[in-house]
C-alpha cells in the first residue's frame, strides 16, 4: 500500500483495473512504459488484496542493481528500511525476516527457488517485472510457474509486467489473461544525429559527443556503451574534463556502493557524466539525467552449440532498446538524446533484441528441468521453444558430467551439481576439485568466472586470484562468503588455495577449452574444440604453451581471450588424458610423391606430439594416395596410349549421345572425385611409382556403365578397316569428329563415306599419299571421287608415277602397292 504522501505516477490510474483483473483471474499482464512507477506501485498496492491473505508477493528482476533500487525505493515509500515489510534476495546478499511481505528477487534466484519448492509455500504472487529483457532465468520462471499454477497452485496470482512487449502473445501464454495498459509520462526529448565513422572508435566518438554535449546542455549525462572495456577506454580520453564534472561507471561489475554512487543525484552546483552498459536501460532512474548519448551497441552472449562455447558478441542494439535509451533523457525533464549513427539507420534494427533462450547455454535450465520432473522442454509453456541444437548440446554435456541419465532424467550427481549455486560444469568442477583437496581453489575460480571485476578485469586467471586475495571492499568480502557457501554445498572445507594449480583445476571444468599455441603469431591460440582464440601480444600468457580458457569473446573464427590459466604439458594430460586419443595419421607429401604416416597424440583439434611412423597399404592410404595424384594433376598417371583412347572414345559419345549417360572422363572431373573412382584399385600402393598402366585402365573401365560397354566398340571403334583390310587407329582427341589419316589408294572402291555411332557420324578422312603425306580432308568421299579428285590424280600421276591413279576412282580395286611391273 503506498504512502499516501508519495507523488502520483502514471500507473496509479491503472492500478484500479489491474487489481480488479487479478481479483478475476489468477494471470494478467501490465504493459506500461519507463517512469510510469509499475516497478515500485504495484507490489505495494497487491498487499491489500483479499486473494493475498499473508502470503508474499514476489517481484522478480533481471539484474541485481534493478533489485536492490526498486527493494530500496518501495521501502523508502513506506518509511522503513530493506528487510521489514520489503525484503530483498539476491546472490551476493539479502535481506528478509519474518515481517517481509514484498520480496525482490532476480530471475536466476526465482527459478532456483521454485524447483526447490514447486508449490511455492507462503508466496500469493509472483511479479515478473522488466519481462522484456527475455532473460533465461525468466522464461524459465514463467513456464515453471505456470506449470505449477496448472497443477499445485490454482491460487498463485502471476503477473508479467514490461515497458516493450506483445502483451497479446503473453496474455495467450497465460490462458488469454487480461491484458492492462498503463499511460507513460514522459517529458520531450530531441534527437540529434551524430553518425560516426564504423571503422574508428567507439570510445573516440562517444568521448567527443560528450564534449560536445557538455558544451551545448545543461544537466548530467548518461552514456550507453557496450561493455566495461569500451567504459573504462572512453573515461580514460576524457581526462581533464571541467571540475565540476564527476565522471563515474556503471556497470555489473562494481560493488553495490559504486553502483548506489552512479545512480545517486549529482551535488548541488555539480554535473555527473555516467558511463554505463545497458543495465541502465530499464528499472533504474539516474535524477538530474537529460542528456543520454547512445553509441547504439549491445553486448549479447550467443551460444555455439557445435562447440559448446557461449560467448559475448557485440551486436547492434534493438529499436526497442535504443528507444527505452532515448526515454531515459525524459524521465524528470526535457532532454536531449545524441545518437552515434545515421538517423535513417534506425529504421533497419531489430525491433526486438532475441530472447536468451535462443542463443545461450542451456545446461542449467536443462538440469534444473530434470529436477523438475520434465525431460523434454516442449512440454512446457515457453514463450519461445528453446532450440533442439541447443538442447541436444546440454543434454549431452550434461550426461558426460554424470548429472543425467540416458533418458535426461536427474541422477544423484545431478542434484549434487544443483545444490550449488553455479553454472553445471563449474558446480562439477567445484565437487571434484573437494576430492582432489583443491576445493578453495575451485570455488575462487568459480567466482571469478561468474562475478566479472574481481581482481580486476585482467585475462590472466592467476594474477586476479592474487590480487583478489588482498582486496578487503564490501563486495570482496560478500564474494568470499559466496565461494564458501559453494564449497560448503560441494561438500568442502575451507583451506589454503594453491594458485599454481589454477590452470589444472580450470581445465578439468574445461577440457574443450584447453588452448596450444599457435606458431609463427605471438598469443595466437587453438582451442580442443577447433576454434581460434587470441591474447595481446603483450599480454604475460601469450607466451605460455597451453591455456585452460575460461572465457572468451569475439567471432568464430578467432575469439579474444578474457580470462585463462597457464598450462603445462603434464597439466593437460592430468586434466584431460581420457580424451587424449592416439593414432596414425597419414597424408600425401607432394614432394615424394608418396603417402607418410605420423602418429599423433590429439586432444580434439590439438596435436599434442607428433613422430613419423611407416604405413601400411590400404584404403586410407589409397584415399591419400588418390587425393594426392589429383591435386598433382591427373595427367601426370601413368596412361597407356590405350587408356587415353579410351577415355577419348568416351567423350566423344558424351557429345553426340548428351541423354545417353556417358561419364564424364575429363581431366577436371577425375581429378574431382579421384578418392571415388581410383582409390580402390590402389589399395595396395603407397607412392605414384607403385600406380602401374593397368590399374588405371582398370579403374577407368569401372567408370562406364554396364548397360553402356557393350555399345563403346560398336559406335566408337578403336580401328577404321580400310577396304584393303588395314586396321587404322580413329582419333577422338579433337573437338571435331573423329578422324582416321589413310593413304587415298586404300579407299578404292569405296562408295560411301564410313561413319560410326550406328553410322549417325561420318568419319573424318585426313587422305594421304604413298609416302603419307597430307593430300585432303572430308567428310563426303563420294563427293571427293566427283569432284576435287581430278586435280588430286593429276599431282598425284605427277609425283608418283609408279601408282596407280584411276579416272574412277569408286570403281577401282583399292591397293596398297605400286603398279605391278609391265602395267
Amino acid at each position: 500500500m503506498p504512502d499516501v504522501s508519495s507523488p502520483a505516477l502514471p500507473i496509479d490510474e491503472a492500478l484500479p483495473r489491474l487489481t480488479s483483473a487479478l481479483e478475476r483471474r489468477n494471470a494478467a499482464v501490465l504493459v506500461a512504459p519507463p517512469g510510469a512507477g509499475k516497478t515500485t506501485r504495484v507490489p505495494l498496492a497487491l498487499l491489500d488484496a483479499r486473494w493475498r491473505g499473508d502470503g508474499r508477493i514476489l517481484v522478480l528482476e533481471p539484474r541485481r542493481l534493478a533489485a536492490r533500487a526498486a527493494a530500496s525505493r518501495m521501502a523508502a515509500t513506506l518509511g522503513q528500511s530493506v528487510g521489514e515489510t520489503v525484503g530483498l534476495r539476491v546472490r551476493l546478499g539479502s535481506k528478509v525476516s519474518a515481517r517481509t511481505r514484498v520480496e525482490v528477487v532476480t530471475d536466476g534466484v526465482f527459478a532456483r527457488m521454485i524447483v526447490d519448492d514447486p508449490e511455492l509455500r507462503g508466496v500469493a504472487a509472483v511479479l515478473f517485472d522488466e519481462f522484456h529483457e527475455r532473460s533465461l532465468d525468466a522464461d524459465l520462471g514463467l513456464a515453471l510457474a505456470l506449470d505449477a499454477q496448472a497443477g499445485l497452485r490454482e491460487d498463485l496470482r502471476i503477473l508479467v509486467m514490461s515497458a516493450t512487449l506483445d502483451g497479446a502473445r503473453v496474455a495467450k501464454l497465460l490462458g488469454e489473461a487480461e491484458v492492462v495498459e498503463s499511460a507513460g509520462r514522459a517529458f520531450p526529448v530531441e534527437t540529434r544525429h551524430l553518425p560516426r565513422d564504423p571503422r574508428g572508435r567507439i570510445e573516440d566518438a562517444a568521448a567527443s559527443a560528450v564534449r560536445r554535449a557538455l558544451a551545448e546542455e545543461r544537466g548530467s549525462l548518461l552514456v550507453f556503451l557496450p561493455g566495461r572495456a569500451e567504459i573504462r577506454r572512453t573515461a580514460e580520453r576524457l581526462a581533464g574534463l571541467p571540475t565540476d564534472v564527476d565522471l563515474v561507471e556503471l556497470h555489473g561489475g562494481l560493488d553495490p556502493r559504486a553502483q548506489d554512487r552512479a545512480v545517486a543525484p549529482a551535488e548541488p552546483g555539480r554535473r555527473k557524466v555516467v558511463l554505463a552498459t545497458s543495465i541502465a536501460e530499464t528499472s533504474l532512474t539516474i535524477e538530474g539525467v537529460r542528456v543520454v548519448i547512445d553509441c547504439g551497441l549491445a553486448r549479447t552472449p550467443r551460444h555455439e552449440p557445435a562447440l559448446g562455447i557461449t560467448r559475448l558478441e557485440t551486436v547492434r542494439a534493438s529499436r526497442a532498446s535504443v528507444d527505452q535509451r532515448r526515454g531515459r533523457a525524459g524521465r524528470t525533464k526535457p532532454g536531449v538524446c545524441y545518437r552515434l549513427w545515421e538517423e535513417a539507420a534506425t529504421r533497419s534494427l531489430e525491433p526486438f533484441a532475441p530472447p536468451e533462450i535462443l542463443a545461450s547455454d542451456l545446461g542449467g535450465l536443462l538440469l534444473d528441468l530434470a529436477a523438475w520432473g520434465v525431460t523434454d522442454p516442449s512440454t512446457l509453456a515457453f514463450l519461445d521453444p528453446p532450440p533442439a541444437a541447443a538442447v541436444a548440446e546440454a543434454r549431452s554435456t550434461l550426461i558426460g558430467l554424470g548429472a543425467l541419465d540416458a533418458d535426461g532424467r536427474i541422477m544423484e550427481r545431478g542434484r549434487r551439481l544443483r545444490s550449488i549455486a553455479l553454472p553445471p560444469r563449474l558446480a562439477a568442477m567445484l565437487l571434484d576439485a573437494v576430492v582432489s583437496g583443491d576445493g578453495s581453489l575451485a570455488a575462487l575460480i568459480a567466482l571469478m568466472a561468474v562475478e566479472r571485476g574481481l581482481g580486476g578485469d585482467g585475462a590472466d586467471l592467476g594474477a586476479r586470484l592474487e590480487r583478489f586475495a588482498r582486496e578487503r571492499g564490501p563486495r570482496a568480502e560478500d564474494a568470499r562468503r559466496l565461494a564458501g557457501s559453494w564449497l560448503a554445498s560441494a561438500g568442502g572445507v575451507p583451506g589454503e588455495a594453491d594458485l599454481s594449480r589454477a590452470g589444472l583445476v580450470a581445465a578439468r571444468a574445461f577440457p574443450d577449452r584447453i588452448a596450444k599455441a599457435r606458431g609463427g603469431r605471438a598469443g595466437a591460440f587453438l582451442l580442443a574444440n577447433g576454434r581460434g582464440a587470441a591474447l595481446d601480444p603483450t599480454e604475460p600468457l601469450s607466451r605460455e604453451p597451453y591455456l585452460a580458457v575460461l572465457d572468451l569473446t569475439g567471432v568464430a573464427q578467432e575469439g579474444r581471450i578474457l580470462l585463462a590459466a597457464a598450462l603445462t604439458e603434464n597439466d593437460v594430460v592430468a586434466a584431460a588424458g581420457g580424451r587424449i586419443e592416439e593414432r596414425t595419421e597419414v597424408a600425401f607429401d607432394a614432394h615424394a610423391g608418396a603417402v607418410r604416416g605420423r602418429l599423433r597424440r590429439k586432444l580434439g583439434a590439438l596435436t599434442l606430439a607428433e613422430r613419423p611412423v611407416a604405413v601400411a597399404p590400404g584404403p586410407e592410404t589409397a584415399q591419400a594416395l588418390a587425393e594426392g595424384a589429383a591435386s598433382l594433376g591427373i595427367e601426370r598417371l601413368p596412361w597407356s596410349d590405350a587408356a587415353r583412347t579410351l577415355r577419348a572414345r568416351v567423350g566423344f559419345l558424351a557429345r553426340a549421345e548428351p541423354e545417353a549417360g556417358w561419364p564424364d572422363l575429363s581431366d577436371a572431373t577425375l581429378s574431382a572425385s579421384a578418392a571415388e573412382w581410383l582409390a580402390p584399385f590402389l589399395t595396395e600402393a603407397t607412392a605414384l611409382r607403385d600406380v602401374s598402366a593397368g590399374q588405371l585402365s582398370e579403374a577407368l573401365g569401372s567408370l562406364i556403365p554396364y548397360p553402356l560397354r557393350h555399345r563403346l566398340d560398336a559406335e566408337a571403334p578403336t580401328h577404321f578397316e580400310a577396304p584393303t583390310g588395314s586396321r587404322l587407329p580413329v582419333d577422338y582427341a579433337g573437338e571435331d569428329a573423329p578422324a582416321v589419316d589413310v593413304r587415298v589408294q586404300e579407299l578404292y572402291g569405296l562408295t560411301a563415306h564410313p561413319a560410326i555411332a550406328g553410322g549417325r557420324l561420318p568419319l573424318t578422312l585426313r587422305l594421304l599419299s604413298p609416302a603419307h603425306r597430307p593430300i585432303q580432308v572430308t567428310r563426303d568421299l563420294p563427293g571427293f571421287w566427283r569432284g576435287s579428285w581430278k586435280d588430286v590424280r593429276a599431282e598425284m600421276r605427277g609425283r608418283y608415277p609408279k601408282h596407280l591413279w584411276p579416272e574412277d576412282p569408286a570403281a577401282a580395286a583399292p591397293t596398297t602397292r605400286a603398279k605391278p611391273r609391265g602395267t
